[in-house]
Formats: structure tokens, sequence, C-alpha cells
């Protein structure tokens, strides 16, 4: 009987691997920038084209390969960095599988320039699809050079399943911010499609967050520091006013490597109990070092989970540091407020009695005195004081025949003036003809509406009715282009990061569909003039946050998926939140409004809006 088992070819051993080294082009960048990092380079350039589909090219002037080293590195398990298994769990490097570059050249066009700072020459490769085509000296500068080309060339499938253009790129930033925040001591840039994205250079950490984040992210920023025997922690940590419904600024670094972490993400969130808001997330950037034989870096094919020996004390010692760290800033609330002692009272004032103010007048003055004399006698007298008590003044009243002397004598004649004393009634109609009002809606749990119908009873519930009359309202104004907008009296400027600024860009048309008017975008900010008649100033950065938060996988491509998305995201904000309370009348629009929706039954995100109970189902109830 013949064999049937058989040894791969290299070349589709290679594939094969590529599956699981490369997902898309952002693990390409990942995997090319570690290997420049652990080349002591300190000048590190990327270079995108078409969000890494047709060029990945990353330049950096690190200590370079020789001629030998450079062929074997396109070599299954060739690897600089480890010599024996041992050395997995003493690892002070970031590339060290040996698969990276193999798997890479299996299913693109590759081409590398390296040199050495001792060399003259350096050498010059170029790869397609694990062939190697040729192999040249060249006249190069000291570094090395990697160009990939049409990824995934040879393998349509996997091609086809890349997500837009949009959606790649911020895959390819988010690896970029990655590895700059764990090295601020290298300058790096970024291009994509020939603009300049990113110019980080050599600095502080505090100073490298700041340029990746731009913004007002300096203020925002509150330092972290612990030593201990099991770790060396330092970093920064968010103000809980600046936490957003979104997890895009949330980093742990162990030994300069990113990871993902939920068990420290829930120390996090559990130093900052009682400072956030429903469904807020803090802004952290942390930056652990262990021993490296406490941690298991290779339980993940990316790398970005590691095993800790002592995750518990771990979990200790990062949420103590961070509350001392909210605490010793003033961020966390505090018992001992401060207090202006200029407010305090002197010391030799304490035990002294107040002193009521003397007030003086005239108890014989008449303003009514029509004769001379009178009012000369009048001032003759002498005026009274006295302390008045508790601060009582006495008021002589004049007698109101005062008000007519001398009337008669000018040649006025007084009519006397009657007023018809008629009997107010108590109602305009009889109570027979006022038609008493029945309260149609009823308001349960803050939750809940009740109406009455002819078969018995709608249950509604307000949130999802809410969210399903804004969806439609958007819908339409984004579509037919008609929506109103309301000028705001002084524009108000919001600040985002580089990646959020290009999906507000992206997005501007729609926005502007809705009610949204744009002054100006730069390159870290916005400034707007005009919003959505139905949203408030105070939301406006709410529903942005949320808009920005639901399209972290991706615009969609096709318009109306856009406006619909947006439709989506902005009536989930905006809608009414349970535990709001409602008067009567809003209770009645929003029953009236629901039943003159299109699909009024559900949600926009196909959840039921309302549930009705006949009477018949009432008194099976009671028949129990």
């Amino acid at each position: 009987m013949s064999s049937i088992i058989q040894l791969l070819p290299d070349h589709v051993a290679n594939q094969i691997a590529a599956g699981e080294v490369v997902q898309r082009p952002a693990s390409v960048v990942k995997e090319l920038l570690e290997n420049a990092v652990d080349a002591n380079a300190t000048d590190i350039k990327l270079i995108i084209k078409d969000a890494g589909k047709s060029l990945i090219q990353v330049i950096d002037n690190g200590k370079g390969m020789s001629v030998t080293d450079s062929r074997l590195c396109f070599e299954r398990h060739a690897t600089s960095k480890i010599r024996q298994a041992e050395d997995l769990f003493s690892l002070h490097t970031k590339g060290f599988r040996g698969e990276a570059l193999a798997s890479i050249a299996a299913i693109a066009h590759v081409e590398m320039k390296t040199k050495q700072e001792q060399e003259e020459l350096g050498v010059h490769i170029i790869i397609e699809g694990s062939k190697f085509v040729s192999q040249e000296p060249a006249v190069l500068p000291k570094g090395t050079s990697f160009a990939i080309k049409n990824l995934f060339f040879n393998i349509p499938a996997r091609r086809n399943f890349l997500k837009s253009e949009t959606v790649e790129q911020r895959h390819i930033v988010d690896e970029f911010q990655r590895v700059a925040m764990a090295h601020p001591n290298i300058h790096f840039t970024m291009y994509h499609n020939g603009s300049e994205m990113f110019n980080l250079p050599i600095s502080n950490f505090r100073q490298r967050i700041v340029n990746i984040f731009a913004g007002k992210t300096n203020e925002k920023l509150v330092p972290v520091k612990e030593e201990t025997e099991i770790v060396n922690l330092h970093g920064f940590i968010g103000k809980p006013e600046f936490a957003k419904k979104s997890r895009g600024e949330q980093f742990f670094f162990v030994n300069n490597r990113f990871i993902k972490s939920g068990y420290l993400h829930h120390a996090v969130m559990a130093a900052y109990e009682g400072l956030l808001k429903d469904g807020a997330q803090p802004s952290y950037f942390l930056y652990l070092e262990v021993p490296p034989h406490t941690i298991d870096i290779n339980i993940h094919p990316t790398k970005t989970e590691i095993k800790f020996d002592d995750e518990h004390a771990l979990y200790a010692i990062l949420r103590s540091a961070i509350k001392h760290s909210l605490g010793q800033f003033n961020v966390a609330p505090v018992l001992d407020f401060d207090r202006d002692p200029n407010l305090d009272t002197p010391y030799q004032y304490q035990n002294k009695e107040a002193e009521y103010p003397t007030i003086q007048f005239d108890s014989t003055f008449n303003p009514f005195a029509d004769d001379s004399n009178d009012r000369e006698l009048a001032k003759q007298k002498p005026a009274k004081a006295f302390a008045a008590p508790s601060g009582y003044r006495k008021e002589t009243q004049p007698s109101w025949e005062s008000l007519y002397v001398g009337l008669k004598q000018a040649g006025q004649e007084v009519t006397e003036m009657t007023f018809e004393n008629d009997a107010v009634s108590s109602s305009l109609f009889e109570e027979n003809e006022i038609e008493q009002e029945v309260k149609r809606t009823y308001q349960i749990h803050k939750k809940y509406i009740v109406s009455p119908i002819k078969s018995g009873m709608v249950i509604i519930n307000q949130k999802r009715a809410h969210e399903r009359i804004l969806y439609e309202e958007f819908l339409t104004n984004m579509t037919v282009h008609q929506a109103s907008s309301q000028q705001m009296l002084f524009p108000l400027q919001l600040y985002f990061s580089a990646v959020e600024i290009d999906l507000i860009r992206e997005l501007q048309h729609s926005l502007e569909n809705t009610g949204f008017l744009f002054e100006s975008i730069t390159e870290d900010s916005i400034v707007i003039s005009g919003l959505p008649v139905n949203v408030t100033e105070s939301e406006v950065s709410i529903v942005l946050e949320e808009l920005l938060s639901d399209l972290q996988d991706g615009i969609p491509d096709s318009s109306f998926c856009q406006n619909d998305t947006i439709a989506k995201s902005m009536a989930r904000s905006l809608a009414v939140k349970t535990g709001t309370y409602l008067t009567e009348r809003e209770q009645e629009n929003l029953v009236h409004n629901l039943f003159a929706c299109k699909e009024p039954n559900v949600s926009p995100f196909q959840k039921p809006t309302f549930i009705t109970m006949s009477v018949e189902d009432l008194d099976k109830k009671f028949s129990l």
C-alpha cells in the first residue's frame, strides 16, 4: 500500500504560515516596524499606498544585514533572536518567531535593500511568491528598506476578504501608533498616498502621546508611577471628565510591547469606580516593566496577549497606583476641601456681638402738607432716633381723606365713581357642559408608556420608540436633503485625534444633511457653527464620539448604508433615556409620532417598541 502522508513543499508551507502571520496589511506593518526597532534604528519611515494593498515600505537606519543574512532571513524558522528553547522565556526583543519574512515573501512581491555600516556595498534582493528573482550588490545608505508590493497577489480569495481602504488604513495607523508610543527615543514618520500623516520627533513618553493624539491631550493626562519588586509601572491616565464612549485611547505596554489584557483593564476600571458615567471609558497609557522570565509572550499568534506569573499582584498594584494618582492630583473627590482663609472670622471679632444699625426718621413729616407754615413747624420739631429692634421700622400711615385735600378749592369738582359689583361665578360654563378630560397615557417606572386602546392597552418602551422616531426623521433629512439647522451664537470647537478627523471629513457631507454646519476642519479640531434642531450644544460631543465609536469597523461604501449607520447612531445617542420623566403631553406626542412612522413595530436595531395586551389576556390573568 502506497504512503498517503507527504511533506509539503516550502512555498505551500509558507503560504499556510502566512495565514497565521499575515492577516491584513497591518500585520505586515507590525512585523517590519518591530524588526526595524530591533535593528537599533533611530529613524524609521513607513510609506503606505492604497492602505497597504499596493505598497508597504519601511525604511530604517539600523545596523543592516550582511549578504548571507539577507538571504537567510527569508527562510522558515530563521531568526537572530533565539538560539535555544529557553530563550523564549528571556526575550528582550520583539520579532523572534522567524516566520514573518518567509510568510510575507510567499504572498507578495518583496524588494529588500540592506547595508551594514562597515561594508562598502549593500545587497538588493527581489522575491516574488517565495521565488528569488534577483540578488545583486548596490550602493546604499546604512540600514534596511523593505518594500512589500501587491499583497496577496497569488491568493485572490484572501485579497477579496480585505475591508475597505478606510478600515485597513485605520488598522495600519493603530499598529504604527502602538510601536511609536513604546519607543519615544526613535523618530517615526508615516506617509499615506504621498501625504504625511505623522511626524514624531524624538521626545519623552508624554510628548510622544501628545504628538500622536494632538488636540488637548496634554491637559487630560495624569501621571502614574509605582516601583515594586514585581513590576515597575509608569505612564499616564486620563482625567474622568475627558472619558469617552469608545475604547480607542487605552494602551498597555509590557516591556515596550503592546498587549491586550481584559484582566488589567478591569483593574483600571475598578480604580475609576464612582468617577465615571455609565458606559464611559477612561484613557490610559500604561507601561509595565517586569522580569522577562515572569511572562510568556508566545501564547498568541500575534503576541498581543501574554501570560503573567502573578496576575493578582499586578491587579492590586495597578489599581492602587491609579487611585493614588487620581487622589494626589485632586482628580478624585476628597473630604478636606480647600477654603479661602480670607473668609474666616478674625479672632478679635469671634466673641463680639453684632450691633444693630440706628435709623433716623421724622415721625411728624407729612408729604401731603400744603401749607408752608406747617412744613416749617415740622422742621422745627426735633427728629427722634432709636435703634430698631430686629430690623422693625415703624411708619406713619396718612389717612385717605388727605388725598382729596385741596381739590375743591382748585375749582375741580369731585365726582363719585361707582363700580358694578357682580358676583363672580366659579366657572364659565355649567357643570354639565364641561367636557371631562380623560388621561390617555400613563408612565410606569419612567420606562414604559401605557395607553388604552379599544381592545385593551398598548405598552410602549419609550427609549426604543424614540429611537425609531429619530431614526426615520434623520434618514428622511439625509435622503431628501431638507434638514433644518439652528445657527449657534458662538461656534463650538471640538478636538479629535488624526484618525477621527479623517473619519469626520469622510462623513462631512452626510452630517451636513442632518443639520450640522462645519465652519472649519483642521488637523486636530473641528469648528461647528450649526446644529440639527433636536441636538443641543451639550450633546454635540457625545453624538460625535458615539458615531465615531460605531464606525470603528469602517465607513460603509454605499451612501445609503452610510446614511443608515449615521441615522442609527444619532438616534441611539439622542433618544430619551430610561429613567426620564415625561409629561402627559410628551407621552402623547411620543405615542402619536411612533404610530406615524413607517415601521413602528421595531426600533432601528430590530427590537420591539411596544406590545399589546387585550382585555381577554387580562381576564385570563384573573381567572387563575
